[in-house]
């Protein structure tokens, strides 16, 4: 496994916390530096600091870190597959009736790490690789406009 960008401080004691490089408000600019403002009911989209890359035998949860649900996020998270390469791209949503202040550079999800109990048939990249080597807020898979 390897994590580009890794940052000590995000180690956790089951996986480790992923960092805000890039943030979107639907219908607005992206922001990379300084702070990004989510309004309340507003759809955004993040992407990560970190570059992961996940052999074929190790797979990961992603859950919202709880300070970030506390202030009324809730985020549209999935599994990163074995054999997954690339930043990650998630959607969120301001469900509370206040703007809320997002720091480019903050922990905002945690990877939980899986060890499969071997590799993987078919890897990310073999299965669909739709989003295969992203970098940045990616919306549709690379490849398409």
């Amino acid at each position: 496994m390897v994590i580009s960008d890794f940052n000590p401080e995000g180690l956790t004691p089951n996986g480790y916390d992923l960092r805000v490089a890039e943030v979107r408000v639907e219908g607005g600019e992206s922001v990379t530096s300084g702070t990004a403002t989510v309004p309340p009911g507003k759809l955004f989209f993040v992407s990560t600091v970190e570059r992961v890359e996940l052999p074929d035998d190790l797979a990961a949860q992603l859950w919202t870190r709880t300070s970030w649900l506390r202030k009324g996020l809730l985020m549209g998270l999935g599994k990163i597959d074995a054999g997954f390469h690339g930043t990650l791209t998630f959607s969120g949503l301001n469900a509370s009736s206040v703007p809320v202040e997002m720091p480019v550079g903050s922990r905002l999800v945690q990877m939980v790490l899986e060890t499969m109990h071997s590799p993987v048939e078919r890897t990310y990249a073999k299965r669909s690789g739709n989003y295969q080597g992203q970098k940045g807020i990616t919306l549709k898979p690379t490849g398409q406009k």
